[in-house]
């Protein structure tokens, strides 16, 4: 390897460790806002939830590969984007999707869902698609990752904090009506000065491959947000339901990226510095995309 593909970011091990507890905060966050009648009034009208989960599990990951096929970005690179793709929704998916005008309901699911799908599915996206790809291929081979070691990863940091708070709601929910906005606020500023300090740490780096990297994480997120659209327009959602399965695509979970990234690549610099990137631009991208949305009220 050379260049960005021999570039091994900064992270000691307690600030992996920190990052592991971070997020599994903002999904605890996310779950105490969840009753398990949530998940059985989907039975009733499924489509929408399906057609979220096609949108991020199937569409995603083939636009990404085409991506990585028809530009040939260097293979960290290209691994990043496969990896990120990868992903569950992201945490800011559902007050995005509030401030969109959109069925934060949905949205909400949508997260639960999906984190849970992706002790299964995460590991697999990443090993099919990047062994797809020759050169993907070849790190995948070289670092020997686990998919039993990635989904026993992903519980930890998604579904434990999932079923915890669905629990703690259940079971106490005037300590979660106390707790929800100060938590979900809480955990985001943790999150995104976690992201900062990460920047900080290694920004030689980030600016001597931001022009390699951050165009392609714009157009990747651009994709997602197109993938999830068509979908939902093909599927033919109403408006409300079109915004949040959109947003839902768009924000995926780049902090979770980053945990197996430094747990089953060493940092590998190309692919952290992606997943870094997308968590910055997704939330700008995501925001400015709410603003436009919620100018005019959605069809139910």
């Amino acid at each position: 390897m050379n260049g960005i593909d021999a570039v091994v970011l900064n992270f000691s091990p307690a600030t992996l460790h920190l990052l592991n507890a971070v997020l599994a905060i903002v999904m605890f966050s996310i779950a105490i806002d969840l009753k398990p009648s949530d998940f059985a009034a989907l039975r009733l009208n499924p489509k929408p939830l399906l057609a979220g989960l096609g949108a991020q599990f199937v569409v995603l990951p083939v636009l990404t590969f085409a991506l990585v096929w028809a530009l040939e970005p260097q293979p960290s690179i290209a691994l990043g984007l496969i990896l990120v793709a990868a992903c569950p929704g992201g945490n800011i998916s559902n007050f995005i999707t509030h401030r969109a005008g959109g069925n934060t309901a949905l949205s909400v699911s949508m997260t639960a869902v999906a984190t849970v799908a992706a002790v299964f599915l995460t590991p697999v996206n990443i090993a099919f698609w990047g062994g797809l790809y020759p050169p993907t291929r070849e790190i995948l081979r070289e670092t020997h990752v686990d998919p039993v070691a990635v989904a026993v990863t992903v519980g930890l940091m998604l579904l434990l904090p999932l079923v915890a708070g669905v629990t703690l709601n259940l079971r106490h929910p005037r300590i979660t009506g106390r707790i929800r906005r100060p938590l979900q606020w809480l955990s985001m500023a943790i999150f995104v000065a976690f992201i900062v300090l990460a920047l900080a740490a290694n920004w030689g780096y980030f600016l001597s491959f931001a022009g390699a990297i951050l165009g392609l994480v714009v157009v990747h997120n651009a994709l997602a947000f197109s993938g999830g659209w068509s979908v939902a327009w093909l599927a033919r959602l109403s408006a409300y339901d079109r915004r949040a399965v959109t947003i839902e695509t768009g924000i995926q979970n780049s902090g979770l990226g980053l945990v197996l990234i430094f747990a089953f690549f060493g940092g590998l610099g190309g692919t952290a510095i992606v997943a870094a990137f997308w968590g910055i631009w997704h939330a700008i991208s995501g925001a400015a995309m709410a603003y436009v949305m919620s100018r005019t009220e959605a069809a139910r």
